[in-house]
């Protein structure tokens, strides 16, 4: 196990946690605050521990001036504060004169949240393409760093993996939490099941391959099922479809017919909109129509798949859960879940919104923060924001 925030001596130190605080945001407002909750318990520690605390964090993508605008990382000071109930120092930029002031007069228990740390993407890429001299100019502002960012695990850049390169390290609170409920997959109580939705097949390639010979069925929903109906020489009318993953589809089907589940009924539409759509069996679609949801008879296959379950591990809606009119397949399996004796593991992304909005966040073993980190990780493959962090 990798060193935690636990494993030092934080008494009067400065201490770097680099948080994910890369919220949705419309309108000047925050739309769900999950990712910042889950930073509290870290900090919370470092307060009781008399640390000087420094927090950074991307937000968004900054390609320009304007994205510089829209996603300024003030608005996330006024949340934390209210969650902390405790003043929040904002510096309204990510290096110079202003920053180094502010932390040089840092008190045991004092926090600083530092400008978007993608500003600097403006500047030559230096964050996202892991700058050194960005990196070691950061790690001279404190004394240890701790990575707490688990949704930015599967990315080099300068605010995690440079940092850590000249800093002693460790993971934050989160990211333990996050590293033991996704290790307990790979060794899981059986019957474990698997719930796969969201758009393309492609996105869980290295998810499907790694995982499905540990797994005992593969719940297919959401607009990457319809490439698997493809397929199987189904009519998917106008719905969505990943060609280039068509013979990928083709090939896992023929090696596990028995473990993956199709949908046998779908909620389609003429066209992508929030209006009334039309239940059909999967043989019954016109090439005008369009899949969006997963139909009742498919609901309650899925159903049946779960009702022994012991894990499930779902990542990805089974449909257009932003349309109210094609929620229901995900809101259905989302409260049957919650119904069972079994570890629910929400695999990050969109389907954390999904949980969120259907208001079952705490009946689930796990939700995790993380999209494509949470993937990677699962996949199996090698994480960059842990490579330079010492095991215990």
């Amino acid at each position: 196990m990798k060193k935690t925030i636990r494993d030092f001596n934080i008494e009067n130190k400065k201490v770097i946690i680099r948080c994910d605080f890369n919220v949705p945001i419309k309108e000047g407002i925050i739309k769900d605050d999950t990712r910042i909750k889950k930073s509290i318990p870290t900090i919370r520690y470092a307060l009781d521990h008399n640390a000087k605390i420094i927090l950074m964090s991307h937000l968004g993508r900054i390609k320009s001036e304007q994205d510089k605008t829209k996603n300024n990382l003030e608005i996330v000071t006024d949340r934390l504060s209210e969650l902390l109930n405790q003043k929040i120092s904002f510096i309204n930029e990510t290096r110079g004169e202003e920053l180094e002031n502010s932390i040089s007069k840092m008190k045991n228990k004092d926090i600083i949240l530092i400008q978007n740390t993608r500003y600097e993407d403006l500047n030559e890429k230096k964050e996202s393409s892991c700058n050194m001299d960005l990196a070691k100019y950061w790690a001279s502002l404190g004394d240890i760093f701790i990575n707490d960012a688990f949704g930015t695990l599967h990315r080099s850049h300068a605010s995690n993996v440079g940092i850590s390169t000249y800093l002693p390290s460790g993971i934050g609170l989160l990211v333990e939490q996050e590293l033991n409920a996704l290790s307990y997959l790979f060794d899981p109580e059986r019957p474990f099941i698997i719930i796969l939705g969201g758009a393309k097949v492609s996105d869980k390639i290295g998810l499907i391959e790694n995982l499905i010979t540990k797994c005992d069925k593969l719940l297919i929903g959401g607009g990457m099922a319809f490439t698997f109906l493809k397929a199987e020489n189904y009519n998917i009318g106008n719905s969505l479809f990943d060609e280039e993953s068509l013979d990928f589809c083709k090939k896992i089907l023929k090696k596990y017919p028995s473990k993956i589940v199709l949908p046998v009924d779908i909620v389609c539409n003429n066209k992508y909109e929030d209006t009334k759509g039309s239940i059909k069996d999967i043989t019954e679609l016109t090439s005008e129509e369009m899949g969006l949801d997963i139909g009742p008879n498919t609901i309650n296959i899925f159903k049946n798949n779960l009702k022994e379950a012991k894990t499930v591990l779902w990542n990805g809606p089974l449909g257009v859960y932003e349309f109210k009119n094609y929620v229901k397949g995900t809101n259905s399996i989302l409260n049957y879940l919650t119904t069972l004796n079994t570890k629910t593991v929400i695999g990050g992304g969109d389907t954390v919104a999904a949980v969120t909005s259907c208001h079952v966040t705490d009946k689930l073993y796990h939700i995790s923060t993380g999209g494509g980190a949470t993937l990677e990780y699962l996949e199996g493959k090698d994480l960059p924001g842990l490579r330079n962090i010492s095991e215990k």
